[in-house]
């Protein structure tokens, strides 16, 4: 069936959930109601979920859980869980895993077990679990699921082969707080974080399952100070950990966001520290598929975005923007970055093969995106209870054309909008077809907006690697010992053309040429003199500037002085005109 999908001009179904029921929408071209799924009219559908392959699917509908086999249309199990307000597959589909809000009896006794593991192909409950928070609810199985794991009291509990009445390891240190499994064949590998208490710091670890046998026995070991919490990030072939460390305020006052740092830990024992160009706050993070380079999002707005190898060197910076996340094709070849939330929903699509940029097109009020399986097709949504208003979906080509629309009524609301999954393999990475090509008003819009930005911001440059050969990542020493040599040999070249040319032949820097503006007077002492303090400004601005891109870390008064510059421009800009 998988097959005859694949080979079918219709890529991959999305599903919808909200106020008129959940149902299932063909994906292109039709976008037409499927009928290999009957449309369930209820209005209070509150969870759903596939199983990893697709062929699977479950959703409780406020009675019952039901459990139904997509390919062959066929109800499975039916489950009496109508609380039910998480579901989830493990990877090979032998079990299903629900959650209901926990609560205790009214005597304050403990409640029931609310963390249910259905075996899927007897439909018995293999085991219940008590689970108070909805956060990390899920057990968390290795992709063959010969090891499932679940964090209980500071400790995080192993289990083989779907036997959930032997703990068969334990991985117990001071307190650990979050755990992610590594994706893909065995051995599986473990992250684990544990939080600083009394003037120790916070860390990472990485172990190889079942070693956990003390310190000695970890992969790697990545300890910082400033972090309240973490986000960590298993690269497809498990050979590398990011980890993004936030605290809950920052301190030097320049952001509300807290401050965020990126590091890099390999399973191989290396780390370092990801050197981010601009100050501020990282967004998003995200690994490309191939495993050997991943994606920034950071820095006060507008925002940079940069593409890192394993060294942590940039390979491609994209410039400055309105963007606050970063989204990979499943295949790889194709990266959207995307100001959604509080920005306009402005997207760039880009080839990041040549990295070319393929269309600009906006997706006004989106509180949701998501990659077609096909690598080719995208969709944004407007979901309540984010936004109640203007609810509905546009499906996308990645060349910025919009397929399918579709808006519901306003006494309506879409509350789930989600791509049918497919297993790995499945659609092939496709050339992405230049010829179709998006509106010429469009192109022309396009055209408008970068030279803007161009103007404004900094633009999109392809980056040199700061250190050569090898794999081992760039450590924070290394980095800042480059950047010395390069600042003492480019003041020696610097010393030998002043020597050499002379002071009048001395040309300005590229970026000083682009903005100096012929001397001019006005006839008015005062008015020149305000015009002369701008340019001053101006200049020391993009001084500032130049330092933040080649790594300097700015003071809150420098990146403040920056956030000023569009304010000067048009005020430069305003005296001048009345002349």
């Amino acid at each position: 069936v998988l097959g005859s999908l694949k080979d079918s001009l219709s890529p991959s179904g999305l599903w919808l959930r909200g106020s008129e029921g959940l149902y299932m929408v063909n994906g292109p071209p039709s976008f037409t109601e499927s009928t290999a799924f009957q449309r369930d009219s209820g209005k209070n559908c509150k969870a759903v979920a596939f199983s990893k392959d697709g062929s699977l699917f479950a959703w409780c509908n406020g009675q019952k859980v039901n459990v139904v086999n997509i390919t062959r249309a066929e109800l499975l199990h039916s489950f009496d869980l109508p609380k039910t307000v998480c579901l989830e597959f493990s990877p090979k589909n032998n079990v299903l895993a629900t959650w209901q809000a926990y609560t205790t009896a009214k005597d304050g006794t403990a409640g029931v077990p609310n963390l249910q593991l259905h075996d899927l192909r007897t439909g018995k409950c293999l085991k219940s679990f008590i689970q108070k928070k909805m956060q990390n609810w899920c057990p968390c199985w290795a992709d063959d699921e010969s090891i499932c794991a679940r964090n209980v009291n500071n400790e995080v509990h192993f289990f083989e082969n779907n036997n959930f009445n032997t703990i068969a390891n334990k991985l117990h240190l001071q307190k650990v707080s979050d755990f992610v499994l590594s994706p893909g064949a065995q051995p599986t590998k473990v992250a684990v974080y544990v939080p600083g208490s009394k003037g120790a710091p916070s860390f990472v670890r990485l172990y190889q399952y079942p070693n956990f046998g003390g310190p000695q026995s970890a992969l790697a070991n990545k300890s910082f100070f400033k972090a309240d919490k973490v986000t960590m990030l298993w690269n497809k072939k498990a050979t590398a950990v990011l980890v993004v460390a936030s605290t809950e305020v920052d301190k030097s006052g320049a952001s509300y966001y807290g401050e965020q740092t990126l590091h890099y830990v390999a399973a191989s024992g290396e780390s370092a520290v990801v050197q981010l160009p601009k100050s501020g706050p990282i967004y998003d993070v995200a690994w490309s598929p191939n495993s050997v380079e991943f994606c920034a999002v950071y820095g006060f707005m507008p925002a940079k975005a940069t593409v890192f190898n394993l060294k942590c060197d940039p390979v491609f910076d994209f410039g400055t923007g309105p963007r606050n996340a970063a989204y990979y094709s499943p295949q790889g070849h194709v990266l959207v970055l995307a100001g959604f939330g509080n920005l306009r929903g402005q997207m760039e699509v880009w080839d990041v093969r040549s990295y070319r940029l393929l269309s600009k097109p906006v997706a006004a009020d989106s509180t949701y995106f998501a990659w077609c399986p096909d690598g080719e097709h995208m969709v944004t949504a407007t979901c309540a209870p984010r936004l109640r208003v203007g609810n509905g979906y546009k499906v996308w080509h990645c060349t910025g054309r919009v397929l399918h629309a579709h808006e519901v009524p306003g006494e309506q609301e879409v509350w789930q909008v989600c791509w049918q999954p497919f297993p790995d393999g499945v659609f092939p990475e496709r050339a992405v077809d230049f010829g179709v090509s998006v509106p010429t008003w469009n192109r022309g819009f396009n055209h408008f907006v970068i030279c803007i930005l161009q103007h404004e911001d900094e633009p999109p440059q392809n980056m040199k690697p700061q250190l050569g050969g090898g794999d081992k990542p760039v450590s924070k020493t290394a980095l800042k010992n480059q950047r010395k040599h390069e600042a003492k040999k480019a003041a020696k070249q610097e010393a030998k053309a002043d020597a050499h040319q002379g002071p009048a032949q001395v040309k300005p820097p590229q970026s000083a040429q682009q903005n100096t503006v012929p001397a001019m007077t006005t006839g008015d002492p005062e008015l020149d003199k305000k015009i002369k303090n701008l340019k001053k400004k101006l200049k020391a601005i993009e001084q500032l500037k130049e330092q933040a891109a080649a790594g300097k870390q700015l003071e809150k008064n420098q990146v403040e002085k920056i956030q000023k510059e569009a304010a000067l421009l048009k005020e430069l800009e305003d005296l001048e005109l009345g002349v």
